[in-house]
């Protein structure tokens, strides 16, 4: 089969998966999300059959020729060990994209080694002490690793490795420290912030001479994006130093491009913060969202924090050369511009829920003033009526049919209620009017 036919074929399987998932969506039955999540995994099934069929190349050319949410659904569908090689063939900006959507298993990745061959960095998976014995390399990356691979692992280059599980019960003034071996240990924040979720993930870092060690107990968008830089470029890294460095160096790229997306749903927000027809129910959602980018927002300036913590120890300890303290010194005004931006999406994304919460009280006293309104009309009404059902209105009227002296009794009642409300929106007018000259007075109507 052509490459066009598997393109025909995945976007007729993504245009009924939509088509499909909307008419559920809108029916209403019973058990309705059972449904619909059946419905939704027997197409990922056919669209993931499919995408298998194809070569790495194939791959990579089809997601770069789909757009939008049909490239992420797509890219969840490719078989995990081919995930690295599609995203080698990938542009930087995709490639970027699809890091951050879908990280990479660490079962079978629990422990990767990585050697320099012909300058660029090589992956190479361990499965037993024996591995080690053939290789040299300058980064041992472990990602959850159970109590006996860290054991061996530091048997093997006699250092004692952290529990990724103990990582957050380190007190502050310990995370950065040279142990009596000379073996610098730094446990740092990554950010992660993938499916709508944020949330800062402990790394340990153990740098032995030109060797680095890392611990953590997920897979992070900027470790993939780390490997992928050093494996497709000659010369991008030499030692584990650098490797660490240009690690802290993505992580503030990272946080930068996270940064970059508050900005724009910001932008969308206040859009929707502004509009008069907002009602309690949207402005409900639209404080949670924002409540979502101040948490985010809060994680990436407490993530950059923490990297210049582990930096500045770097440039303090004197561990660097003279050409990665030149580095140092660049990451930390990127990170200095960071502080900028977060601080003033701090103050927008206040103002935005004042604004929100402003909103929602005007809507609540509309509805009190709409109730006021009525109370006022029928105050007088309720007056009269009472008059009415006393007995000197019936002695009063006894000389009277019954039928004519209730019904001048009702049209008074009728001309009294028409007359209050009347009354309450002519004085409303004049108010307006008053409020309207005021502003004219004062230079702030055209």
């Amino acid at each position: 089969m052509s490459f066009e036919k598997y393109l025909v074929d995945v976007r007729r399987l993504l245009n009924r998966q939509r088509r499909v998932s909307g008419l559920v969506h809108h029916q209403r039955m019973a058990r309705h999300e059972l449904v619909e999540s059946l419905v939704r995994r027997q197409h990922l099934v056919e669209l993931q059959t499919l995408l298998r069929r194809l070569s790495v190349a194939e791959a990579a050319r089809l997601l770069e020729t789909l757009s939008g949410d049909d490239r992420i659904l797509a890219w969840r569908q490719i078989d995990e060990q081919a995930c690295d090689s599609v995203l080698e063939l990938m542009p930087d900006g995709m490639r970027e994209e699809l890091l951050g959507v879908r990280p990479s298993p660490s079962v079978r990745n629990m422990l990767n080694a990585f050697e320099l061959k012909d300058g660029r960095l090589v992956q190479i998976p361990v499965d037993t002490r024996a591995d080690f014995d053939k290789l040299g390399p300058i980064w041992v990356d472990l990602v959850a690793p159970t109590a006996a691979v860290r054991s061996w692992v530091g048997k093997h280059f006699g250092l004692a490795l952290p529990d990724p599980d103990e990582l957050t019960d380190i007190e502050t003034s310990a995370r950065f420290f040279v142990d009596e071996q000379g073996d610098v240990h730094l446990h740092s924040d990554f950010l992660l912030n993938a499916d709508g979720m944020s949330r800062n993930v402990a790394v340990a870092f153990v740098l032995r001479e030109d060797m680095l060690f890392s611990i953590r107990k997920e897979e992070l968008p900027v470790f993939r994006l780390q490997r992928l830089r050093a494996r497709t470029q000659t010369g991008y890294v030499t030692e584990g130093r650098e490797v660490l460095l240009d690690l802290y160096a993505a992580d503030v790229e990272y946080s930068a491009d996270s940064l970059e997306e508050i900005y724009s749903r910001v932008e969308s927000l206040g859009r929707r913060v502004l509009d008069p027809r907002a009602s309690d129910e949207e402005a409900g959602r639209i404080l949670a969202e924002i409540a979502r980018g101040e948490d985010l927002n809060g994680r990436i300036r407490r993530n950059v924090l923490d990297t210049r913590r582990a930096l500045s120890f770097l440039m303090r300890g004197k561990l660097l050369a003279a050409g990665q303290q030149e580095d140092v010194r660049q990451v930390l005004r990127d990170i200095e511009s960071l502080d900028a931006h977060t601080s003033f999406l701090f103050g927008k994304i206040n103002f935005l829920m004042d604004a929100t919460i402003g909103f929602i009280n005007i809507n609540q006293n509309r509805r009190v003033s709409r109730l006021t309104t009525i109370s006022v009309v029928f105050t007088p009404i309720n007056i009269v009526a009472g008059i009415g059902g006393m007995s000197e209105f019936s002695m009063m009227t006894r000389e009277f049919p019954w039928q004519a002296a209730y019904g001048a009794f009702l049209a008074m009642t009728l001309v009294i209620g028409f007359g209050a409300y009347f009354g309450l929106r002519h004085f409303e007018r004049r108010e307006r009017q008053k409020l309207h000259a005021a502003r004219h007075v004062a230079g702030l109507n055209p």
